[in-house]
């Protein structure tokens, strides 16, 4: 393989991402850390490149490291409580002018174009307003917030009209109500409300941590909003964790299909999980990226693809398309953003009470896991539902992975009459069976 250019192959194999993401809608936060951490140019750089690509864009942002600054200069220790401080006059001032700062410091810099930038030749208009309505948190367990507030509603129809036109949508941590006031919001519900309101296609949440991790220290690629509700449990009120986990939550119960949290100071981390299959981060979604199902007719030509390599090494017996057609009830997939990357088949022999495991198949890219115990489990699960009493796999490759699952040796004997009569003598297959309790 030519080494020279490694990011044409990346580019060869991102293309089907960029098909995927040409007008869909996405709403990404940017929290005030990265900014105030020097991380604003290369985010804008990664959004104009989004534009560019056909992605309709919102982008909300937020202001509380810059803020915090600001009071601490001014001497004013804000009152907190619950994980919110409480907006009285003096505070608001501040939140007001540092919004309207940050706000015009994103639109001079997405205005960029001078040659030998990034952003040279990209024409991008960004557009910010009363997009967003609020109300008052108002007085709870005793204390008054102030202009402290929540979304009301979001003004979907006005900024689907502005996407429509190729706008980058602004959307600052600020709510506006219909008595004219101005109110501080967390620009986490700011992102979660708009996506819902929206109907996005994603919801990008940039925080400090780079995703969600087990007991052990892994990081959690996929977890449904009722999986990440213990760890959003245990957060401590008000953090970035608990206030982005509450926004993926919520947008995936209410009909957002994927939200994605992810790190700022990862400077790849919005387009290589935009852009890659595996992706960099966690993602919250109702529906599994990856499922264990049933296969179907579409699935055919995936499975051809999977099966090719190991066919043509001598580990699996060539299958026509016809063949995997006709058998394709017999079949379990598992299917990973689209792309099928395991599969076996249950042929049940109904006159001996047994079945037949075969084509067991992991793509080389997902080996290492527990996919082909996931498989193995699921198909005696079949088997017994079906009211069979043991399992039989003929391997030349792989006999000692059987072994290791409950699989023992057998000779010919014991396969069905009609196996035991098409059995290759040629391939010397090792013949195991699994007796099921």
């Amino acid at each position: 393989m030519d080494t020279r250019f490694p990011f044409v192959d990346w580019f060869r194999n991102s293309s089907p991402y960029i098909n995927a993401h040409r007008g869909r809608t996405f709403v990404i936060l940017i929290e005030g850390e990265a900014m105030a951490n020097g991380r604003g140019e290369q985010l804008i750089q990664d959004l104009a490149l989004l534009h560019t690509l056909g992605v309709r864009l919102v982008v909300a942002f937020g202001i509380r490291p810059q803020v915090s600054q600001a009071l601490d200069a001014a001497g004013i220790e804000p009152q907190r409580h619950d994980g919110r401080w409480v907006a009285d006059t003096a505070i608001m001032s501040h939140v007001e002018r540092i919004a309207a700062e940050q706000r015009l410091w994103l639109e001079a810099r997405l205005s960029l174009g001078l040659p030998n930038t990034p952003l040279h030749g990209v024409e991008l208009t960004a557009v910010s307003g009363n997009l967003v309505m609020a109300k008052p948190l108002g007085v709870r367990e005793g204390v008054d917030f102030h202009h402290s507030g929540e979304v009301r509603r979001v003004r979907a129809p006005a900024i689907q009209g502005l996407l429509e036109k190729g706008s980058l949508v602004l959307l600052p941590p600020l709510g506006f109500s219909s008595t004219g006031e101005v109110f501080d919001l967390d620009a986490a519900e700011v992102a979660q409300q708009a996506a819902v309101a929206l109907s996005a296609d994603k919801l990008i949440l940039l925080g400090d941590a780079p995703g969600l991790y087990d007991e052990s220290g892994a990081l959690q690629r996929q977890l449904s909003p009722g999986e990440a509700q213990p760890l959003l449990a245990s957060a401590i009120p008000g953090s970035e964790s608990a206030r982005h986990l509450t926004a993926a939550c919520a947008a995936a119960r209410h009909g957002v299909a994927r939200t994605h949290l992810l790190s700022w100071h990862d400077h790849n981390a919005l387009l290589g999980e935009l852009f890659t299959r595996d992706g960099v981060g966690t993602m919250i979604t109702q529906h599994r990226y990856e499922q264990l199902r049933p296969a179907e007719l579409g699935d055919v030509g995936g499975l051809l693809e999977l099966l090719e390599p190991l066919e043509r090494r001598g580990m699996l017996v060539p299958r026509s398309r016809e063949r995997l057609e006709h058998e394709i009830d017999d079949y379990l997939v598992i299917e990973r953003d689209g792309m099928v990357v395991g599969c076996a088949a249950l042929h049940a022999f109904g006159d001996a009470d047994m079945g037949e495991l075969a084509c067991v198949a992991i793509h080389t890219d997902y080996r290492g896991g527990a996919r082909g115990s996931v498989l193995l489990s699921e198909v005696e699960r079949r088997a017994r539902r079906m009211g069979l009493t043991a399992l039989f796999v003929l391997t030349t490759h792989t006999a000692h992975w059987f072994v290791e699952h409950g699989f023992g040796p057998a000779d010919i004997a014991a396969l069905p009459p009609l196996k035991r009569d098409t059995y290759n003598h040629a391939r010397q297959s090792k013949i195991l069976v699994k007796q099921l309790g």
